[in-house]
């Protein structure tokens, strides 16, 4: 089977709970952070937990990458060094990474994949990578299907992992420094202090106020649940959600909406084949509305389009659920088809277009109670529930079952009896029991069957098309007493998970030095390179001039980020695209409300912004902004 037919849903995990409910929800791999050096300083798992979702997922023939993709400093490489070893001891099938330096390590026979955080959007940059040894390649979000498309025709031999829900970073990944500049924590090392979130005056270049306190770098969050099939006919054949620091009922709802999505697909497009065992019962229905997002957009995946951000807020709005009819004190009349439950949160725009929100106490068809009054609600007002109460209700209880089939076959020996199991990977188990035999009164088929699937705390299902042949008319004469079939069944069970564990196609790679050229011969502080390792692994690929990462440069005047997302688009200007012209004269500045200015460059012939800080800005750590 060729690696461009499988196809792999990968699932965040901020801990070992969420890991193992992105298992059973339908995930064909989980990623999770290392107990340091990811992406999300705050999303630090232990050793040990690690450990335990890496035996719980290998059952299901599931994957485990660990992220460690921060650029180190010199002295924390042998404390990666370590760390590395460590993961693969516990059988952890990739590593997930954005700093060179790490190839240049004394690794262990482990995959690495590279991080969207290595600027990966195009073919000579994913080429380079995977004759460097990366094993799988976690492109751009900005790229769109043609883009994605070319890189894999020109690389077909290279698994392409894409984003396809959750969160967008407004610059390129690992390609922004304003949380550094602004605020001393650098996105690259884990701490991103998220200034895209915070608000914004728009000044134009004498100063004139053109748009007051909006979020003008907060995009809406990315959703290509109904582009799948597509993106794999483009060549992706990873599709990964975005979440580390989402809560457990995120994991589960988004999981499990494109786990059902997928399986659609595979079922007409048989050329295609998930890459992991089992199928997955649901106690409730998968709703992307009714998880944390910002709205939604497909961002830039079929050509620029003018929806991608929320200038309002960079909070969660939620499904839209009608409108005010009326309002009467604490109470308010909705003229809307959706149902509220008692708790429900709601949220709506007040004529400033600020957010507001309130709890709802109680329902009685389409009245709600408040506990108070709420300034700002007036009739026509459209509402938002970004939190309901009954379907959170529903996935804080178990949600899903993850099942492995297996068919059964008891056969008759010269001393008894042999007990045989075969799961839908084709991993065998037979155990022998000597027995003494005894005739039975009646027809013992039904009663065999009804113990060999009572099954209920194991991984498995017992395959229906095996209880309806002619095995058991070999056996059907005999009696077997029910403890007997039980303890058989055990036993076999117990064999049957030592045996797919033990059959677990765990992947290994020998790490081996390169100096194939690199795609620049000159490498600004857009390289990221922290350590001396890291240059050394340039220098070894023929890059010349190598500068410090901005992390340890004192720089007063530098792009820090660079954006797909184009805000003069966004307002109907764009010369190129829209024949726009603004009213107000450029250049654009950014405003953030503690007084900062930030400078918009537009590269027509690139297609993106450049935010540049264009001052010396001093550090306030303080400001903060909640994902």
């Amino acid at each position: 089977m060729k690696n461009e037919h499988l196809i792999e849903l990968l699932s965040p995990a901020k801990s070992l709970e969420c890991g193992i409910a992105a298992i059973d929800h339908g995930a064909d791999a989980v990623y999770i952070g290392a107990p340091k050096f990811g992406a999300r300083a705050s999303a630090g798992n232990s050793i040990e937990d690690i450990a335990k979702l890496v035996n719980y997922a290998h059952l299901f023939n599931a994957r485990i990458y660990v992220t460690l993709n921060t650029i180190l400093t010199d002295s924390e490489l042998k404390e990666t060094e370590q760390l590395i070893w460590e993961l693969y001891q516990i059988h952890v099938d990739a590593l997930i990474v954005q700093d060179m330096g790490i190839t240049r390590l004394n690794l262990p026979p482990i995959p690495l994949h590279a991080s969207t955080q290595m600027d990966n959007r195009t073919p000579e940059k994913v080429r380079f990578l995977a004759d460097a040894g990366f094993k799988q390649v976690v492109l751009a979000r900005e790229l769109s299907l043609v883009e994605i498309k070319n890189i894999h025709d020109v690389c077909p031999d290279v698994p392409l992992e894409v984003f396809v829900h959750g969160a967008l970073c407004v610059s390129y990944s690992g390609q922004c420094y304003a949380s550094q500049a602004c605020f001393g924590r650098s996105a690259n090392r884990g701490e991103c202090a998220q200034f895209c979130r915070l608000p914004f005056n728009l000044l134009d270049s004498e100063g004139q106020e053109v748009l007051h306190e909006k979020h003008l770098l907060s995009l809406k969050d990315m959703n290509q649940i109904d582009k799948l099939e597509q993106l794999m006919d483009a060549g992706v054949s990873s599709f990964k959600i975005e979440g580390r620091l989402k809560d457990v009922g995120y994991v589960k709802n988004v999981t499990a909406a494109y786990r059902q999505q997928i399986d659609q697909i595979l079922q007409r497009r048989t050329e295609y084949h998930k890459t992991s065992s089992g199928k997955c019962e649901y106690s409730f229905t998968p709703n992307l509305a009714k998880s944390f997002n910002r709205g939604f957009t497909h961002y830039f995946l079929e050509g620029r389009q003018g929806d991608i951000a929320q200038f309002n807020t960079p909070k969660a709005m939620g499904e839209e659920m009608g409108r005010v009819k009326e309002v009467h004190g604490n109470q308010i009349i909705v003229a809307g088809v959706k149902p509220f439950n008692n708790g429900d949160g709601i949220c709506f725009l007040d004529s400033e277009d600020k957010l507001q929100g309130f709890r709802v106490n109680r329902v009685e068809q389409n009245r709600l109670f408040l506990a108070n009054r709420v300034e700002g609600l007036t009739p026509k007002t459209r509402l938002f529930r970004n939190l309901d109460q009954q379907y959170e209700q529903l996935l804080s209880k178990r949600s899903a079952e993850r099942k492995i089939s297996i068919s059964w076959q008891l056969s008759e020996t010269h001393d008894g009896f042999s007990l045989n199991a075969t799961d839908e990977d084709g991993n065998k188990v037979s155990l022998s029991f000597p027995c003494k035999k005894q005739l039975a009164e009646k027809p013992q088929q039904d009663n065999i069957i009804r113990q060999l699937s009572k099954l209920g705390n194991t991984p498995f299902t017992i395959e229906k098309r095996s209880i309806n042949n002619d095995q058991w008319s070999m056996v059907n004469k005999y009696f077997i007493p029910s403890s007997l079939l039980c303890d058989w069944r055990r036993q076999v069970v117990d064999e049957l998970i030592r045996v797919r564990m033990a059959n677990y196609p765990q992947e290994v790679t020998e790490w081996k030095q390169t100096n194939h050229p690199y795609t620049q011969p000159t490498l600004t502080y857009l390289g990221n390179v922290m350590n001396s390792k890291a240059s050394e692994f340039y220098a070894g690929h023929g890059v010349k001039q190598i500068e410090d990462a901005f992390e340890k440069q004192s720089i007063d005047k530098a792009v820090v980020m660079f954006c797909k997302h184009c805000i003069r688009y966004a307002m109907g200007w764009c010369p190129t695209r829209q024949n726009g012209k603004s009213p107000y004269k450029e250049p654009y500045y950014l405003q953030s409300l503690d007084g900062k200015q930030f400078k918009l460059v537009f590269d027509c012939k690139s297609c993106t912004m450049k935010v540049e800080l264009s001052s010396p800005l001093t550090t306030n750590k303080d400001v903060k902004v909640k994902s």
